[in-house]
């Protein structure tokens, strides 16, 4: 799997998980635990650098 297609993946899961916490107001809810999604993006994207690295 490539760097690119793995980016694109998560982008479209991430999106579908957004959209359906939007959909059923759970955002505005739990704002404070907004930090969490965001490490784990972080944590994905240090782990495809060194899985796909050249």
């Amino acid at each position: 799997m490539k760097k690119r297609t793995f980016d694109l993946i998560f982008i479209i899961f991430s999106t579908l998980i957004l959209i359906t916490l939007s959909e059923y107001g759970l955002l505005e809810k739990y704002m404070a635990f907004s930090l969490i999604p965001i490490l784990i993006a972080y944590q994905l994207g240090q782990y495809s650098e060194r899985k796909f690295k050249k």
